[in-house]
């Protein structure tokens, strides 16, 4: 507050060794009681948003994990999510569903908002992340057919010249092939007024600081404060 900085929202890695479909039952479990503390944090912070990895079938960057049946994926994500949705709307705290790259669930925009919208819940909305449909699919895609149900957004860069699929794919923003004059068309249509969050996972080998101008700058071009 002291100076003026809004958080936009709380994530944490522990969704993966605990996820909410893992096929180990004390796992899942574990992770729906962290889920819960995540509520609480969040509301204690006097945040609203709350990033949920909702489940995987696949998680290629853990080689421990065991892989879960799609049906069975899907059922396990329902059935702990509607344990958390009331939990949530008391908390005032929105469980924003994000696009997970390789994880093998939800992987196409219709499939997510149906998924979504089963819940029956405005507090169950969408994280989309630009990037993580990024190798095989176009966010400008995503936008239109998600819709108002994005409630929050990572920016993140992915360059489909490269023949990895790892996540040294992922780039410093303009770094990549992302239309992003497409995807900030596409999110003026649809009046997305939240956050834009630059993800990355590489920190620079020297002057680390030095991203933080590259990206601010990236983003002054993207939003059209430079010309």
């Amino acid at each position: 507050d002291d100076i003026g900085i809004e958080i936009s929202g709380v994530c944490s890695f522990l969704f993966w060794p605990y996820a909410l479909t893992h096929n180990d039952p004390e796992r899942r479990a574990k992770g729906e009681e962290l889920a819960a503390k995540m509520i609480d944090a969040t509301h204690w912070l006097g945040i609203e948003n709350l990033l949920v990895v909702p489940g995987a079938v696949w998680a290629p960057w853990m080689p421990e994990y065991d892989p879960v049946p799609n049906d069975v994926c899907e059922r396990r994500a329902i059935e702990a999510l509607r344990r958390l949705i009331p939990k949530a709307e008391k908390s005032g705290v929105y469980l924003n569903l994000e696009n997970i790259f390789a994880n093998g669930f939800l992987f196409s925009p219709q499939e997510m908002v149906a998924f979504a919208d089963s819940f029956q819940s405005p507090h169950v909305q969408i994280h989309f992340d630009t990037g993580n449909i990024m190798h095989y699919q176009f966010p400008e895609h995503w936008v239109p057919i998600l819709g108002k149900r994005i409630r929050n957004i990572h920016f993140k860069e992915w360059d489909k010249r490269m023949q990895e699929f790892n996540l040294h794919t992922f780039r410093t923003l303009l770094d990549g092939t992302t239309n992003w004059p497409a995807v900030i068309s596409e999110l003026e249509k649809i009046n997305y007024r939240g956050y834009l969050t630059f993800e990355y996972f590489h920190p620079f080998s020297h002057y680390p600081e030095a991203l933080i101008y590259q990206t601010s700058d990236a983003l002054d071009w993207m939003l059209g404060r430079k010309s």
